[in-house]
């Protein structure tokens, strides 16, 4: 008996734990590991060389091996804090995003909706044109907004009877035109996403709703709304990421950001100091400070996801 006790592991020995890997604590991280080396070199040394850039002097010069390359330290970030034409695109990235987002959400939601009153064959119908628009590639989308619009031969003009009217003339009527795309190319995601959000709401809650008089708008707003809190969060927050690093629409459809740049958005800012003018580490520093507005509008997000998944 007293060998036996003697032979039998104590709860609280070294003998009686287990390591990480033979309790499965590792074997998430195993799964994991194939897609992690692929995001870091996808991600990872690209940003790397991204914040390395910005801190060089680094144009056409250092590019050719004509010139060593020499560390500036935060000199790009201060000539670009000091540039007033980085916080008037700055601004109108801000504008132009915020217009993108309300847009977007409005159309989304309102068809997502429209989807749950309508019958089937008119509901299939409308998400397979939704599906079309969203899997659309943006520079044919753009070119084919460009040809809508177009003065000349454009059935929009003809329609609205404007003649020869350019809407890529004019700053507003050409921001007015790219925002019509961006929302065309990514109402879809909204659609869809709170369209399967209001089925999941339990019918009796609408019904009663009904019952009580309150019209549409009501129930939206005071039923339909909060209980669909967190997925209007999550598509306002990725809408939000989206939209603010717009580049293609703006690039093609105003041709490179309009005229005396007046189209310009931080992205299409950035490549045009990077490769237009060959002032890579100034591009750099731009690109670096979209990354870190953009990585905490990320973190809000992935915070967001974590207190829903708490709640449920």
């Amino acid at each position: 008996m007293k060998s036996r006790q003697a032979g039998a592991a104590r709860p609280g020995s070294g003998a009686g734990r287990k390591s990480p890997l033979a309790r499965g604590g590792w074997t998430p991280w195993l799964y994991l590991a194939p897609a992690l080396v692929v995001l870091g070199g996808l991600l990872v040394y690209p940003v790397y060389q991204l914040g390395l850039i910005s801190f060089l002097e680094y144009t056409q010069a250092q590019v050719s091996g004509g010139e060593p390359t020499t560390f500036q330290g935060f000199g790009n970030y201060a000539t670009l804090f000091k540039d007033e034409q980085f916080w008037q695109v700055l601004l109108a990235t801000v504008v132009f995003a915020a217009a993108c987002v309300v847009s977007t959400l409005a159309l989304g939601c309102a068809l997502a909706v429209l989807l749950t009153r309508v019958r089937a064959v008119p509901r299939l119908a409308l998400m397979l044109a939704a599906l079309g628009a969203w899997a659309t590639p943006a520079v044919t989308g753009s070119t084919v907004w460009l040809l809508l619009f177009d003065p000349d031969f454009g059935p929009v003009n003809r329609v609205l009877g404007l003649g020869d009217h350019s809407w890529t003339y004019g700053r507003y009527s050409a921001f007015a035109l790219v925002l019509l795309e961006v929302v065309w190319c990514s109402f879809p995601f909204v659609m869809v996403t709170v369209y399967a959000g209001i089925r999941a709401v339990p019918t009796e809650v609408l019904e009663a709703a009904s019952l009580d008089g309150a019209s549409q708008w009501r129930i939206w707003r005071s039923v339909l709304a909060p209980m669909l809190r967190p997925i209007l969060v999550v598509v306002t927050i990725q809408s939000v990421i989206w939209d603010f690093k717009v580049f293609t629409q703006i690039y093609v459809m105003t041709n490179g950001g309009g005229i005396a740049g007046q189209n310009l958005v931080l992205n299409v800012y950035a490549y045009q100091k990077a490769f237009a003018s060959s002032q890579y580490g100034l591009g750099s520093a731009i690109g670096v400070v979209m990354l870190l507005m953009l990585l905490a509008v990320t973190l809000v997000y992935l915070r967001l996801l974590r207190r829903q998944g708490e709640e449920l």
